[in-house]
C-alpha cells in the first residue's frame, strides 16, 4: 500500500538548538586518499555543498556558524598544498560575497591577514565590509587563525589602551569579540582535541567528535541532524546544577 503521507521531519525545541556551532573541518586529505584520489582533491570536496549546510542549520535556529579552515600551524604544510588552499579560499570567498547579498548573510574572517596573499586579504576585507549590515545569520571563517595568538594580541592591545579590562571589555580587543560564545563545537575525522581553536569562545561549549571526515559531513543532512540531537541531549549547567544535600539525612 502506498504511503499517503511523508514522514514528518524531526523537530527540536528552539531552546535546545545551539546558537553558535563551530566546526573543525578535518580529514580532507584522508578522505581523498581512502578513495585513491590526489590529497588536494579532498579540499575541493570539503567545500562542496557548503551553502546547503549553512542554510540547513540557519533554518533550524542556529544563528552563527564558524569553520576552522586554516590554522597558524598549517603553514608548515607543503608549498604546493598551501598555494592550492590560498587559491581555493579566494575563489570561495568571492562566491560567498555574492551569496551574502542574495541571502542577507553576514560574513566574518577571523585570524591574521599578515601572511595571506594580498588578493586574498583584500577579498576578506571586501567580504566583511559588504556584508556587515546583513541580518540573516553570521558565517565566520577562521583563516590563519590561532587561539593563543588571538588572546596574546588582545592582551597587548588592552595594555596599549592603558585601562584595566573586564571579561566583557577584554573581548572588544579580540578578533572574535563580536561573535557569540560557541555552544557546540564539532570536529570530524576522529580527532579528539581542539587544536588551538577559539579558546576564549569555547569556554563553555559542548564538544562533539565524529568519525566521519569533513567531506562526508558537509554533504550529509543525516549527520547535521545528529549534531543537533546530541546537543539537545546535553545537560548544560555552566558550573551550577542541582543543590546537594550535605546533611546526611535520608530523604523521606
Amino acid at each position: 500500500m502506498l504511503k499517503l503521507f511523508k514522514k514528518k521531519e524531526k523537530t527540536i525545541a528552539p531552546n535546545a538548538v545551539p546558537k553558535h556551532i563551530a566546526f573543525i573541518c578535518d580529514g580532507n586529505r584522508r578522505w581523498a586518499e581512502a578513495r585513491g584520489l590526489p590529497p588536494l582533491m579532498g579540499h575541493k570536496a570539503g567545500i562542496a555543498n557548503f551553502e546547503n549546510l549553512v542554510d540547513w542549520y540557519f533554518k533550524r535556529g542556529v544563528t552563527t556558524i564558524t569553520f576552522f579552515i586554516f590554522s597558524t600551524e598549517n603553514w608548515n604544510r607543503s608549498k604546493e598544498e598551501v598555494d592550492f588552499l590560498m587559491d581555493l579560499f579566494y575563489t570561495e570567498l568571492k562566491k560567498n560575497k555574492k551569496n551574502a547579498l542574495e541571502k542577507n548573510l553576514r560574513y566574518r574572517v577571523v585570524g591574521s591577514r599578515d601572511r595571506l596573499p594580498k588578493k586574498l586579504a583584500k577579498m576578506c576585507d571586501e567580504l566583511e565590509e559588504s556584508s556587515a549590515e546583513n541580518t540573516g545569520g553570521t558565517v565566520a571563517f577562521a583563516l590563519n587563525y590561532g587561539g593563543i595568538d588571538e588572546i596574546v594580541d588582545a592582551a597587548n592591545a588592552a595594555i596599549a589602551a592603558g585601562k584595566p579590562v573586564t571579561r566583557e571589555t577584554f573581548e572588544t580587543f579580540m578578533d572574535t569579540g563580536d561573535l557569540l560564545p560557541v555552544d557546540l563545537m564539532v570536529r570530524t575525522s576522529n580527532e579528539i582535541r581542539i587544536s588551538n581553536f577559539l579558546l576564549w569562545k569555547l569556554a563553555y561549549a559542548e564538544l562533539m567528535f565524529v568519525p566521519e571526515h569533513w567531506p562526508e559531513l558537509v554533504k550529509s543532512p543525516k549527520i547535521w541532524q545528529r549534531t543537533l540531537d546530541e546537543f539537545a541531549r546535553r545537560n548544560r549547567r555552566f558550573g551550577g546544577g542541582k543543590k546537594a544535600d550535605y546533611s546526611g539525612k535520608k530523604k523521606k
